[in-house]
């Protein structure tokens, strides 16, 4: 990549440093940023070469640096390009699936009807779409005065559960359940009902029920274990021991505990599925 693509002070998180080696996202409105460089963040943080890049240079960490910057300038202008960029994001990325959410938390409810309309439109794949979800909950959660808003845009996409992917409603169950969307009960328990959930993501109506505080404890015994998904490939191929439910946890925590390695679960779906090849943008992303 050449920094010359970039004018200062952008061209700076060219060299920044290794994402790893930082506890904390750091202030790069330090740096000198503010509205002028939006349209250069924006180009960096979607730069094809720059994401897709293996080089062991520092520049692979530039798009990380510059979306995070975008998010602290609260670049309503960056919505529709990273929105745009979902469907560019591996979902065995730790980066992208875990910071894009927070960042358009960051810039707030201005993101809503670009994420809702994102999350509606069936020509996205599943994974882009938990991101779209992940966001609207993120900024549910960061925007209180605009909650309601995001769960309604969530419930709309539930509402289409039997054309969604079973795991896809699962995902967005989680997000609803992080909101403590009680209102969106109704709907939840069709999707169920219509057997159209994987329960191994947010756990099944009863684990809901109890998290929603609408059932004090579980009435039947669960029927899978919440690691079901992470091994069954291995159990069928090395015949190896099932997890036993009584080391899972009590019932009114299996859902939080789930939510809350949801991202690594898609890392390590996504690897068994479709057998991802090692390359640096992988390996960049191991702690």
């Amino acid at each position: 990549m050449n920094a010359t693509s970039y004018s200062s002070p952008v061209d700076k998180l060219l060299t920044y440093g290794d994402c790893r080696n930082f506890r904390d996202w750091p202030n790069y409105l330090d740096l000198g940023f503010g509205p002028e460089h939006v349209n250069d963040l924006i180009r960096m943080a979607t730069d094809e070469a720059l994401n897709q890049s293996e080089s062991d240079g520092l520049e692979v960490w530039a798009p990380i640096h510059a979306w995070r910057a975008l998010g602290q300038l609260r670049a309503e202008s960056a919505i529709a390009p990273l929105v745009e960029f979902f469907d560019q994001v591996e979902p065995d990325e730790a980066w992208g699936p875990s910071e894009l959410p927070e960042v358009m938390g960051m810039i707030g409810p201005a993101a809503i009807p670009a994420l809702a309309e994102f999350l509606s439109n069936p020509e996205h794949t599943m994974y882009p779409c938990t991101y779209a979800g992940d966001s609207l909950a993120e900024i549910g959660k960061q925007h209180p005065a605009v909650r309601e808003e995001c769960i309604r845009s969530i419930v709309v996409a539930v509402e289409n559960f039997e054309k969604n992917e079973p795991d896809l409603n699962g995902f967005l169950i989680a997000n609803l359940l992080d909101l403590k969307a009680v209102e969106a009960a109704p709907v939840i328990e069709r999707a169920f009902a219509a057997d159209c959930v994987d329960p191994t993501i947010a756990g099944d109506w009863e684990d809901v029920q109890v998290e929603f505080g609408l059932i004090e404890s579980r009435k039947t015994e669960r029927g899978y274990s919440l690691f079901d998904r992470l091994f069954k490939d291995e159990a069928s191929e090395d015949e190896e021991g099932v997890v036993d439910d009584d080391t899972v946890g009590e019932p009114s925590t299996i859902a939080q505990n789930n939510r809350k390695t949801r991202k690594a679960e898609k890392l390590k779906i996504k690897n068994k599925r479709a057998m991802v090849k090692k390359s640096r943008r992988q390996n960049r992303k191991k702690k």
